[in-house]
């Protein structure tokens, strides 16, 4: 089983002197390595070149994001296994090993992801994907170790393998022909949930999304845009919709796009009271751009006919984080195994 590593920069010097050593000392043995490049400006291809002359470089011709920026330069790399890894991730040793043996194991799962920590603070999970991703009917994201800002300690709790139903884009394997049968990323996403939207496709397609937990990586986050950063708020409301109308079946998806509408406008007036008025135009610049492309992300749902119903086990991770206040994902109802 071929494995390649492909690591997506953008004028990232500083994250490839800090974390390619890592990834270089614990898996030239297992994997090939590439760095896939979106029109740096700055010198960290030739930094790549002169110290790493094993990676092999892939040159895109501009900066199209992380959907895009994959989906050009994945064409160029043979493999059974893709391996996308953010370029602020350390890894840990023996760390593709676990990974490599469960797809031998289990040929109808897709893609995997593993243990995500904090790199600034070892002992917890990290936001983006943490020990697992899940979704609730209205398309919030949700994580076994992370409920919105409410981050876990790591005290062994997940160091298991189960079934999940998205995969954090940080450190994303996934076999290459489901990749390419599905067309790779929606470039439409541009950046941020697009993982969750392929992840989605794949459950569509009835193969199975995993998460093992004996394989262990370190991840900044917020390297490239800030947690808080108005245009993340702008992407992700707008992309989350973008999934709903290309994701859920017929039957449901009138009223789950509206009720998920009304609460984005609850979200954006507690912005408003929160003094964060940035955050607020963000969300009605989302809607805006949704409604403006509605018509073109409702024409993608021919892609396939066949939608699961039930999507989810928790109705609104909303109401059971802020109305109920279950902090973490133990305590939440149904909890979404």
């Amino acid at each position: 089983m071929k494995v390649a590593i492909v690591i997506l920069n953008w004028n990232g010097k500083q994250l490839l002197e800090r974390f390619l050593p890592s990834i270089v000392n614990f898996s030239k043995d297992e994997a090939d390595i590439y760095v896939a490049d979106n029109a740096s400006t700055d010198d960290s291809i030739a930094f790549v070149k002169k110290h790493f002359p094993t990676i092999r470089i892939i040159k895109n011709i501009e900066n199209g994001g992380y959907a895009k920026g994959y989906n050009e330069a994945l064409k160029h790399v043979k493999a059974d296994i893709y391996a996308l890894v953010n370029s602020d991730i350390e890894v840990t040793e023996h760390w593709l090993t676990p990974i490599i043996q469960q797809f031998k194991k289990e040929s109808h799962t897709a893609a995997i992801q593993p243990k995500i920590l904090d790199f600034k603070d070892k002992n917890a999970f990290e936001y983006a994907g943490a020990a697992g991703g899940f979704i609730d009917k209205y398309g919030y994201p949700y994580c076994r170790g992370r409920l919105f800002d409410t981050i876990e300690k790591d005290s062994g709790q997940f160091d298991d393998i189960i079934n999940i139903f998205w995969a954090s884009g940080a450190c994303l394997f996934i076999r290459a022909a489901v990749f390419h049968n599905l067309n790779g990323f929606d470039e439409d996403f541009f950046a941020h949930q697009e993982e969750i939207d392929l992840c989605w496709r794949i459950q569509n397609s009835n193969l199975k999304i995993q998460y093992v937990g004996s394989s262990t990586v370190y991840h900044v986050g917020g390297a490239t845009l800030e947690q808080y950063d108005p245009k993340k708020t702008y992407l992700n409301f707008r992309n989350s919709l973008y999934a709903l109308v290309k994701n859920v079946s017929k039957q449901q998806l009138f009223f789950t796009v509206l009720l998920r509408m009304i609460l984005d406008g609850i979200a954006a007036f507690k912005f408003l009271i929160e003094l964060k008025p940035r955050h607020f135009v963000a969300v009605l610049k989302a809607h805006f751009s949704f409604y403006m492309n509605f018509q073109k992300m409702y024409s993608k749902r021919k892609q396939l006919s066949e939608r699961k119903p039930h999507y989810y086990k928790i109705k609104s991770i909303v109401s059971q984080y802020f109305i109920s206040r279950k902090k973490t994902f133990d305590k939440l109802e149904n909890h979404g195994l």
